[in-house]
């Protein structure tokens, strides 16, 4: 796989870097894959409302950390290329498949086990953990069917 990485250097992110993003977009695309904690979340919405159209691509906190450092430069290749290859867009049209009660009735919050069923459903569906409201968010805007959610549901229901 070949790509162009711009280093966005955290919160040093600028115009100048917007303007370099913007110019990547119309030459071939951007996908943003950012730290798996809250300042690369933080980034990716800086970029992502900056920049229309781009891809979001995810690595579990697990995957990107290393002797007690985050970032994607802990990552393995293999999880990098895996989570470019499931990027998602977000849709055009304001969505509300998924709500506050398809999260209680699949266990995915005020369960003992929601939170790791959060983390490997995001990895399942290539969108990162998040919290039930930002899983909500994501459910929706990346345009995931309810068919898809709930085969990945089942597919980590193994695991738990």
């Amino acid at each position: 796989m070949e790509a162009e990485v711009i280093s966005v250097s955290g919160f040093g992110i600028n115009g100048k870097i917007i303007e370099k993003i913007k110019q990547a977009q119309k030459r071939q695309g951007v996908i943003i894959l950012t730290d798996p904690d809250f300042a690369g979340e933080k980034i990716r919405r800086i970029i992502a409302k900056r920049v229309p159209d781009v891809k979001h691509a995810y690595i579990t906190q697990s995957e990107g950390t290393k002797d007690g450092d985050i970032g994607v430069e802990n990552a393995s290749p293999e999880t990098i290329i895996r989570a470019l290859e499931n990027a998602k867009c977000e849709v055009k049209e304001v969505r509300k498949e998924f709500d506050i009660q398809d999260m209680v009735y699949f266990k995915l919050t005020g369960d003992s086990k929601s939170k790791q069923r959060r983390d490997s459903l995001g990895k399942k569906l290539g969108i990162g953990y998040c919290n039930t409201g930002q899983l909500i968010t994501r459910l929706n805007n990346y345009g995931i069917s309810k068919q898809e959610f709930i085969q990945a549901l089942e597919s980590i229901e193994k695991e738990i």
